[in-house]
């Protein structure tokens, strides 16, 4: 168990469609943003950024680290809480890499076989989320 950076915390929110998922007070959260990863203290100026598919690792005050996959979503950034908008949200530990890695093969199959360019576009999302999935377990 890591120790706290700081003792100053503010409130992480992570939202994904179908319900709140976290409302907590935190010390930092690590965001995988569209132009690289990047740390949120209490405090931090005000962004808003996209995610990438990746991790959010989130430090607790007691130092306790959680890691939650995101397949992608918007931050919003204030000095005082950071909400996070997901796609998709899932506890790192929560992952099975055998149904991922199962996935991934359907995925390929399908984008073999297919000659549309949007449903192309959409399975190489699909595999680039499913790759991160595989990456984050």
């Amino acid at each position: 168990m890591a120790a706290p950076l700081s003792s100053k915390t503010f409130k992480f929110e992570l939202v994904a469609p179908e319900r709140m998922l976290a409302s907590e007070d935190v010390v930092m959260v690590t965001l995988p943003g569209d132009e690289g990863e990047f740390g949120v203290l209490d405090g931090h100026a005000p962004v808003v950024s996209s995610l990438r598919p990746g991790v959010i690792a989130v430090q607790m005050p007691s130092g306790e680290m959680k890691n939650i996959f995101v397949s992608g979503g918007v931050a919003d950034v204030t000095g005082a809480l950071c909400t996070v908008l997901a796609e998709e949200a899932v506890n790192v530990n929560d992952i099975d890499r055998a149904a991922v890695e199962k996935r991934l093969e359907e995925l390929r199959s399908e984008l073999a076989g297919t000659i549309d360019d949007v449903a192309k576009a959409d399975f190489a999302r699909d595999i680039a989320i499913a790759e991160a999935k595989r990456a984050a377990a």
